[in-house]
């Protein structure tokens, strides 16, 4: 792997198998739920899927989640002080009714522990939609959430989304690494377009995985297994 200095590992499909047909409908019926009180079902889900789309949308000026914030609020005529602590409440009550949706992938752990132990520099490079401690509970739900990582990114503290090349270029400047340093590690287009930077890339098929004709052959493809040998 040569120069090889940092590891930019996705999530979902990636390090755990997620069924996204379940998950997403799934996350957007309990998030509405919990400020169904106050915003009908029929308002709550198009407001969330717009202000996704302005997060799709970033363009570094901003974080993703004053983006996401920007585009919500104010909803039925409530603002942050009062959506904000049920979504909280949500995160912290909620959120972890949707593991059901997921399954761990027994070489997950010893894929990321082998880059630590090789002295990489690590990163959860998981699409920055969702607040920190949703990531942090999926990494605990792929048996890998005790780990020192160097960045895991999330809607607070990143400024793009995949597959803005912008995303990764704001990775690389915070690891303070080049972009031919860095291997990206996903299952989908939005990961292996990080190879128009300069990067190598690692295809892990899963059902995600449908690369189009203009997506950038990956470097290397196999599972993680394969990955774990070629550390």
């Amino acid at each position: 792997m040569g120069q090889l200095k940092a590891i930019l590992f996705d999530l979902d499909g990636t390090l755990i198998d997620v069924d996204l047909n379940k998950f997403i409908p799934g996350y957007l019926k309990l998030i509405a739920n919990s400020v169904s009180h106050l915003i009908p079902l029929k308002k709550m889900v198009p407001a969330i899927l717009k202000a996704s789309e302005f997060v799709n949308n970033n363009d570094g000026k901003i974080t993703n989640e004053e983006a996401f914030i920007n585009a919500f609020l104010p909803i039925e005529g409530y603002g942050k002080e009062e959506i904000q602590p049920l979504f909280d409440k949500f995160y912290e009550n909620d959120f972890s009714q949707l593991q059901k949706f997921t399954k761990r992938k027994p070489e997950a752990r010893k894929v990321v522990e082998t880059a630590f132990n090789n002295d990489y520099k690590v990163v959860i490079a998981t699409t920055p939609v969702l607040p920190l401690t949703a990531i942090e509970q999926r990494l605990d739900w792929a048996g890998i959430g005790d780990f020192p990582y160097d960045l895991i990114t999330s809607i607070e503290n990143s400024c793009a989304t995949k597959p803005n090349l912008l995303y990764y270029q704001l990775i690389f400047k915070h690891l303070n690494l080049s972009a031919q340093e860095c291997i990206m590690v996903g299952d989908e287009d939005k990961d292996m377009v990080c190879a128009n930077l300069g990067s190598q890339t690692f295809l892990v098929k899963s059902s995600n995985t449908n690369l189009n004709e203009e997506t950038p052959k990956p470097t290397y493809s196999g599972d993680l297994k394969d990955l774990i040998e070629i550390l």
